[in-house]
């Protein structure tokens, strides 16, 4: 008797093809329900639906099609088990030998504005789940295939051995409850929002990697979500294969590269900490500044731009060494100059701006939860405390360096000017230590600079050391209980002193 495949799939690519060299090449009979079995139908596919297999019609609008017993009974029957197979004679019930099936777009769904609940609980598969759990239960006797990536690896096991050996059955169970998995968490978030007492984080291998952040400790890049977004999404043009520490501080060079969106803007990362941002007329301008802001930590960093690559800019990323690149875009002009440094990776992702809803931190025994730190900085919203009120172009300046110092490990200090940040005090246990080492790398250029702090000041001792390296201006959250001891020696000292009421500490 010739060999049975089911076909059920919400995502067609590949299932034409796969279909024919399943008939054509190796004699399968194929059954199919709703849109599959149309689409092999009109491509000329022998195929029998399910509903004429089961002698069930569809019903419901098609919520009832797949489940029935003449289904799972051919799925989940042990064929070394004489009970099963006398069951599957007495019910002329035959055994399925493949299982193809992806399930209702329900990732998709709830991502286009405006959908309703009515709409997302349409596009919760009932039949595909259960075909999938039932088929990669009963690996050893069965294939399930639920990713049109393994379309061709399958038929190769069946060029090469007449049949899917065991390891590779295995395998594909594997995914496939991987599948169903992620796709039920997708579910179960849309449907408790912000309001749950479970968390569950799943994801998909996309690759091992070499390490992580030293090389005795294994790791590897999973994918949340049954569709690649973010860096699962970004295009790899050239370089060799990103590492742990690549990835981790690619994520933090793309949070300080979405804060800046009306004007050129270029930053360079070490270590998750911003050495050198700014913003210019032109992206090539940009990471001139960017670069020069702190050339010595430049070298080996990431670099994220918010304007593509163009030829001239290409040229200047390729007179230093650098890790990584990435950019929404990349002319061919640049393409072909940035070849000349083959190791530098360079990722092209278009939507910079799209990121994490949450951040997950792992602790003993558990982890924490917490909405990301989105918040858009708005300076009509901000407190000017001091005498000296700023100008226009000064509140501006407070504006960038608030921006970068969002970005900066706590505790935060950031020198600006000219829209190019001059010097960074990061992680720091104390403010006056990070103040001191911004300082001490804006040198000369802190004369008439400006100064963020992620954090209040609980004394006026760094409000005292900006004023005497020349500092003009300060931005800070604001709450200390001392708040009047720092307005006060700013107002003597001749300083801008703007709160935001926000703080943005980053740990």
């Amino acid at each position: 008797m010739a060999r049975l495949a089911l076909l059920s799939v919400s995502n067609k690519t590949g299932i034409i093809d796969l279909a024919r060299s399943l008939v054509e090449e190796f004699g399968f009979d194929i059954i199919s329900s709703g849109g599959t079995a149309k689409t092999l139908k009109d491509a000329g596919i022998p195929v029998t639906k399910v509903s004429d297999y089961t002698g069930s019609p569809e019903i419901l609008g098609g919520r009832v099609k797949t489940l029935h017993p003449r289904i799972h009974g051919g799925i989940l029957a042990r064929r070394d088990v004489a009970e099963d197979v006398t069951d599957l004679e007495n019910n002329q019930i035959r055994p399925i030998d493949l299982v193809v099936v992806n399930l209702y777009p329900f990732e998709q769904t709830i991502a286009k504005p405006g959908v309703t609940l009515a709409e997302a609980v349409e596009q919760i598969d009932i039949g595909g789940p259960a075909m999938l759990r039932a088929s990669s239960k009963n690996f050893a006797h069965l294939t399930v295939l639920c990713d049109p990536a393994q379309y061709d690896q399958y038929l190769q096991e069946l060029r090469q051995n007449g049949e899917a050996s065991l390891e590779f059955r295995q395998k594909c169970a594997l995914k496939g409850f991987l599948h169903t998995s992620s796709y039920d968490n997708a579910i179960a978030a849309y449907l408790a929002g912000t309001q749950t007492e479970e968390y569950t984080l799943s994801g998909t291998q996309i690759q091992p990697l070499r390490y992580g952040e030293n090389p005795h400790q294994p790791a590897a890049w999973y994918q949340t979500g049954t569709t690649p977004t973010g860096w699962a999404a970004a295009t790899k043009l050239q370089g060799k294969e990103l590492s742990y520490n690549n990835l981790v501080d690619l994520e933090a060079a793309r949070r300080i590269i979405t804060e800046f969106t009306e004007s050129p803007a270029a930053t360079i990362i070490k270590h998750t900490n911003p050495c050198g941002t700014a913003e210019a007329d032109t992206i090539f301008a940009a990471y001139q500044k960017a670069f020069n802001a702190d050339s010595t930590s430049a070298f080996g960093g990431i670099v994220a731009l918010n304007r593509p690559i163009d030829g001239a800019t290409a040229t200047e990323l390729t007179k230093t060494f650098l890790e990584c690149v990435v950019a929404p875009g990349c002319d061919e002009e640049a393409q072909e100059i940035l070849t000349k440094k083959g190791n530098v990776r360079v990722l092209i992702l278009p939507d910079l701006q799209s990121g994490l809803k949450e951040t997950v931190k792992a602790i003993a025994g558990g982890f924490l939860v917490q909405t990301v730190d989105d918040i858009i900085a708005d300076p009509s919203k901000w407190q000017v405390v001091s005498e000296r009120q700023p100008t226009s172009s000064e509140l501006a300046e407070l504006l960038f360096a608030w921006k970068v110092c969002k970005h900066v490990k706590s505790n935060a200090i950031v020198i600006s000017s000219d829209r190019t940040t001059l010097g960074v005090g990061a992680g720091q246990m104390n403010r006056v230590g990070s103040t001191k080492i911004a300082l001490e790398q804006a040198g000369v250029k802190a004369q008439g600079a400006f100064l963020a702090s992620d954090g209040f000041f609980p004394f006026d001792d760094t409000v005292k050391a900006a004023a005497a390296a020349g500092i003009t201006a300060i931005v800070q959250p604001g709450g200390s209980l001392r708040d009047k001891d720092s307005i006060k020696a700013a107002n003597e000292l001749g300083l801008v002193m703007v709160l935001t009421g926000v703080r943005h500490f980053l740990h």
